[in-house]
């Protein structure tokens, strides 16, 4: 008779504190007689039962020493605490069934078209953690360099929405926002939620970490107040104040999306494909039903050129409308950085000046956040895009703004200061000219290796804009990082990288 799992003598299970981040691992050790009987090796894919009947498919690594006894299991921290497991408690291992959804992947790869039933299979797949890091891989490639059709783009949107939780505010008119990304310090949502709310709107925004920038929404949102919230957490604050800051992957909204991010940001792949159903179904998923999408342009930026905005611009509006969701989409400056902070708390400095309305706030962030929510409200409200602006800056002056943002962090879990980073180092100009470039990807590469957005303080300061005079010796930038170590691997970049800053030199001209 074959004996099932249930039927062979359990293993012991044992935390090891080992971090695989969201990839749940298990540990055997190369004596143990389940590696005999089922034939494990390493990175075989392994299906955990614990003594409730949970279950869990986990990547397995093979220990040949004796750090495990025969007869234990060792689980990565994500394993653990998927399982809630205890120690000791008895756990059996058994080969998983095949992953059929797989046999799509390789279609897609092989440049076929997807059907909506092949994209739900796959994402399904995805959300139940049959998938390792490796196939996520194949999938997110596959989908890359412009691979999914407009009707693609549906079918994998509708999928991701139905692998989660969805809202309904039961409201005819719930709004949202979101920026493609590409330009750094563009941190214009936390300020345009609070003019929204502040003129009686509902914004149920959430955000997603960072995934090839040095900071997303969430991330700076966090240096500020609480963003993991809850589904009935995000419910109360958007009952109470009429919208909230949140991270989306707290809540389940499209999770299948939070977990392609975790290989994007390792891939540093942002498709435009998957850029635009991971967009739009957080969006329906957290019962927006009118979306204004921020596309900035430049030569630097993550989107280069006019044709490439309009060409993304349709898209986005196709699929929307596919879905029945009221899009627009405004193509902005995206030649230089936004404010003057890049990384989360120096982006929230930003955001605290403008809302509080400081002489020394960063203006262009202030009033590209004023245009933003001016075109939403004139999408909403039946205004001018003249008007719109206008109503927002009116807002962000009487401080009723910033009164409301500070109730949504309070309803959040309080309010907080961002930290400051102990660590600097500034670059200064050779000599007097004129800021003629300023390179968006070299900047935002600095600011990763100082450590954002892992290490919140950590980023770059930037103190000029394009068409400014400075002086020699003039800090063009400064450097903020958490750590020595960082701070040198950010300045030997930058050193390798003088570019980033391209001044004309007005002395050689007068001469």
């Amino acid at each position: 008779m074959m004996l099932t799992p249930e039927r062979m003598a359990p293993l012991k299970a044992r935390r090891l504190g080992i971090d695989t981040h969201h990839e749940p691992t298990l540990y055997l050790p190369a004596q143990s007689h389940v590696c005999r009987s089922e034939g494990f090796e390493s990175l075989s894919r392994v299906q955990v039962t614990t003594h409730q009947s949970c279950h869990l498919i986990a990547s397995l690594n093979i220990v040949t020493d004796s750090l495990l006894a025969d007869d234990e299991v060792g689980f990565s921290e994500s394993a653990w605490k998927r399982l809630g497991l205890k120690a000791e408690d008895p756990i059996w291992l058994s080969h998983p069934k095949p992953v059929q959804s797989l046999s799509h992947v390789r279609a897609k790869v092989y440049g076929h078209e997807l059907t909506d039933l092949q994209f739900q299979s796959i994402i399904n797949d995805i959300v139940e953690g049959r998938y390792a890091d490796v196939h996520l891989a194949a999938f997110i490639t596959a989908c890359g360099d412009d691979n999914l059709s407009d009707d693609e783009i549906t079918s994998l949107t509708e999928a991701m929405v139905k692998s989660g939780s969805t809202l309904d505010w039961q409201l005819p008119l719930v709004v949202d926002k979101h920026c493609v990304g590409g330009l750094p310090g563009n941190r214009t949502t936390p300020i345009v939620v609070s003019i929204l709310t502040a003129c009686g709107l509902t914004v149920p925004k959430t955000s997603s970490r960072a995934i090839t920038s040095p900071a997303g929404t969430a991330d700076t949102m966090e240096t500020l107040t609480e963003v993991s919230l809850s589904l009935e957490q995000m419910r109360e604050v958007v009952s109470r104040e009429g919208g909230c800051l949140a991270w989306g992957g707290a809540m389940r909204l499209s999770p299948a999306d939070d977990m392609l991010i975790q290989v994007e940001r390792a891939l540093d792949i942002d498709s435009e494909g998957q850029l635009i159903a991971s967009v739009l179904s957080k969006k329906i998923a957290a019962g927006a039903t009118h979306v204004l999408i921020d596309i900035p342009v430049g030569p630097t930026a993550k989107v280069r050129s006019e044709e490439a905005a309009n060409r993304l611009a349709a898209s986005f509006q196709t699929v929307a409308a596919n879905l029945g969701l009221e899009l627009q989409v405004m193509m902005t400056d995206g030649s230089q950085p936004v404010g003057r902070g890049i990384g989360p708390a120096l982006e929230a400095r930003d955001i605290l000046a403008v809302l509080q309305n400081d002489p020394e706030a960063p203006q262009d962030l202030r009033q590209r956040s004023a245009e933003v929510a001016g075109a939403m409200l004139a999408m909403v409200k039946h205004l001018s895009p003249e008007e719109g602006t206008r109503l927002a800056l009116d807002t962000l002056n009487q401080g009723t703004a910033w009164e409301k943002f500070r109730r949504i962090c309070d309803a959040q879990g309080g309010f907080r200061h961002p930290a400051v980073a102990p660590y600097r180092y500034a670059l200064v100009a050779e000599h007097t000219g004129r800021v003629t470039r300023i390179d968006n990807r070299i900047l935002a590469k600095i600011a990763k290796l100082a450590g954002a957005p892992a290490d919140p303080a950590a980023g770059v300061e930037i103190n000029v804009k394009l068409g400014d005079q400075v002086d020699c010796q003039d800090v063009l930038i400064m450097i903020h990082a958490e750590n020595a170590g960082e701070l040198n691997y950010a300045v030997e970049y930058l050193n390798e990288h003088p570019q980033v800053i391209e001044l004309e030199n007005l002395l050689q001209q007068e001469a």
